[in-house]
């Protein structure tokens, strides 16, 4: 006999294992009655969210398809029709992140850019955190089924995407986790109230499916393949309840999409619902963007810090940079086109439409704080800068300077260019007098113009570290333990 907990057995602890059977909430078969109004719980905020809020938000003015097409931020749509819409009412619009992390990655960017767009058009976006469906694992895109994670690691990433998510979108999106309505369900009322109106035929069309069965010697597993089926009902629950229409995601995303906008057809007898997929972001060379050889680039300040995220996009070749700028950015095109055209001009500055991606693209993920951050630890890494440095700047630049651990009484009153070799910043004394006498040995980014010249108290930044440079790019931080 099917209990409450058959279905987490099946879909790995998927639903609650709570020992008191609950059933499935009711679905309305007329998707325009929307309870008024809907408490909303994220992992550490309840927001009220209501069906008719949206009559109290701005009338949307532009046709955001419009826009995001001309910015090569549209791959499908499940309708022409929502051209019309968009420029009709305000909508509510969602994406999904799984919780896979602790912190979201480069490739979830695009969601919450196109999010944004939507609410600087007088939408409201929702953002929808996977607690549920992150217990079971998307296999769009993957080769092998995805490691289960324990609760309280799922409950910790579900927490930390929630606070990146409200930190760069702000107060006005709507975070959820799908947790909150899928621990209640029974795995009979499942089968009865969605996978009756689901087709195998249908879901094994899936792409994701198809290649996951071409690509993998082990097959898919059935958790996995029921995952296009949670995803659907979450868009299901959604349009119903709460008068979420748009769904959008990765082009990857396109058969998860898609199952939940035939499950509305089907169940609520609606065509009301829309899908929308963006491309995956290539470079030029049609290889993936949004990995650097020491792997993802994380959203999470605590994962990868704003300087190095600000690096990586000043890093962009220029064949990819007016593209980035269009895709990543909310620059007018009209001013886009100006700094590719000043590219090819003679008497251009190096990495100047480089440095406006970066810039751009720091500060909405992280805040105009961040991009300073970022911003005083790249002038760090310039030998004279007249930025005054910090402890907290040099700590920005610490995973890409080599560090020497000394104790204060063998560093005070220590001669620099003894300091330089025994650090191993040069090689020997006479590379530091020579260093020296052509104008770049540096204490702090300030050049030192005396072989004399020893540590005093007050060179070391804050008691606890010093930044000596050789040239340009030959650096060495020495922690004062």
């Amino acid at each position: 006999m099917a209990t409450a907990s058959t279905l987490p057995c099946l879909l790995k602890t998927f639903f609650s294992h709570h020992h008191h059977k609950l059933s499935l909430l009711s679905i309305s078969r007329h998707s325009h009655q929307y309870l008024s109004t809907l408490s909303l719980h994220s992992s550490s905020k309840t927001r009220c969210f209501s069906s008719s809020s949206s009559t109290n938000a701005p009338s949307p003015q532009k046709n955001i398809i419009k826009i995001l097409q001309q910015r090569g931020l549209v791959e499908s749509i499940t309708s022409e029709s929502l051209q019309t819409v968009c420029t009709a009412t305000p909508l509510k619009v969602y994406c999904g992140f799984d919780p896979t992390a602790q912190s979201l990655h480069l490739g979830n960017l695009i969601g919450l850019i196109i999010l944004s767009w939507f609410s600087r058009c007088g939408h409201v976006p929702v953002a929808l955190i996977g607690g549920a469906t992150g217990r079971v694992g998307d296999p769009s895109g993957k080769t092998l089924e995805r490691p289960e994670l324990d609760v309280k690691t799922l409950e910790n990433n579900v927490s930390c995407i929630s606070d990146i998510v409200r930190k760069i979108l702000g107060d006005d999106a709507v975070i959820l986790n799908n947790y909150d309505w899928w621990k209640d369900v029974t795995f009979l009322d499942f089968l009865k109230n969605v996978g009756r109106f689901a087709r195998i035929g249908t879901m094994m069309g899936k792409e994701s499916v198809k290649r996951r069965l071409e690509a993998s010697e082990s097959g898919l597993s059935f958790t996995e393949f029921s995952y296009q089926l949670l995803q659907g009902y979450d868009f299901v629950h959604l349009f119903d309840k709460m008068g979420v229409s748009v769904q959008i995601g990765g082009s990857d995303q396109w058969g998860n999409i898609t199952a939940g906008t035939d499950l509305i057809r089907k169940i609520l007898h609606t065509d009301g619902a829309y899908g929308l997929t963006f491309p995956l972001l290539l470079k030029s060379d049609g290889t993936k963007f949004g990995k650097s050889e020491d792997g993802a680039i994380w959203l999470s300040s605590s994962m990868l810090s704003p300087f190095k995220f600000y690096q990586y996009f000043f890093n962009v070749p220029d064949a990819d940079v007016v593209k980035f700028l269009k895709i990543l950015t909310f620059l007018s095109l009209e001013e886009i086109n100006v700094i590719e055209e000043e590219m090819g001009k003679s008497g251009y500055v190096p990495n100047t439409a480089q440095r406006k991606l970066a810039e751009e693209v720091t500060r909405f993920v992280h805040g105009q704080d961040g991009l300073e951050e970022a911003l005083k630890a790249t002038e760090a890494l310039k030998p004279g800068a007249e930025t005054k440095l910090d402890w907290k700047t040099i700590e920005g630049i610490a995973e890409d300077v080599p560090s020497f651990s000394m104790k204060l009484d063998q560093v005070l009153n220590y001669g620099l260019v003894d300091l330089s070799v025994s650090t191993g910043l040069l090689d020997s004394k006479s590379a530091a007098r020579r260093m020296l006498k052509q104008g770049g040995l540096y204490l702090n980014n300030c050049r030192v113009d005396s072989e004399g010249r020893k540590i005093e108290v007050e060179d070391i930044v804050e008691g606890k570290v010093l930044l000596l440079s050789a040239g340009k790019k030959n650096k060495m931080i020495v922690r004062i333990s």
